[in-house]
């Protein structure tokens, strides 16, 4: 299923309730923490593409059956800029940047891909799956990306 995104601050808003109407149909319950975290990866993605690329972007959710206790959410989004995401380190006072790494922290896995003119960025989290695998970790357990944030352009 699919969201069609405008190049509009206001539509990170519109895409955050058109995936809590999907979870809702899913069996996958506001109260979850996986339905928390995935509003918060849709925010952040659909963020991203609407300030960094100013074009349209398209929301892309797949949802495993309703019966399914334990599968993988996927989450893309496409948009039309072929720029890759690009690190940023971020000051503590700074109120932006951070997206990429909040995605990094909370996904069990994500990336980004050239699609046609522009690109897909994608997460995937996975319900029932014990304690958060994350990203790649180093000795004191802290992200490989720590300290870094990405700006999707």
């Amino acid at each position: 299923m699919q969201l069609e995104i405008r190049p509009d601050p206001a539509e990170v808003g519109r895409a955050r309730r058109w995936a809590r109407s999907r979870l809702a149909g899913s069996g996958i319950g506001d109260d979850e923490s996986l339905a928390e975290t995935l509003i918060l990866l849709v925010s952040e993605l659909v963020t991203n593409a609407v300030v960094h690329t100013g074009c349209p972007a398209v929301l892309r959710l797949s949802l495993p059956p309703v019966e399914a206790e334990s599968a993988t959410v996927r989450l893309e989004v496409a948009d039309r800029s072929d720029r890759a995401p690009v690190p940023r380190c971020v000051d503590g006072d700074q109120t932006g940047g951070r997206g990429l790494a909040l995605v990094d922290g909370l996904a069990d896995r994500w990336g980004w891909s050239p699609e046609g003119a522009g690109k897909r960025i994608w997460c995937e989290l996975d319900r029932c799956s014990g304690p958060e695998e994350g990203a790649t970790t180093y000795g004191d357990g802290a992200s490989a990306y720590e300290g870094l944030a990405f700006e999707a352009v």
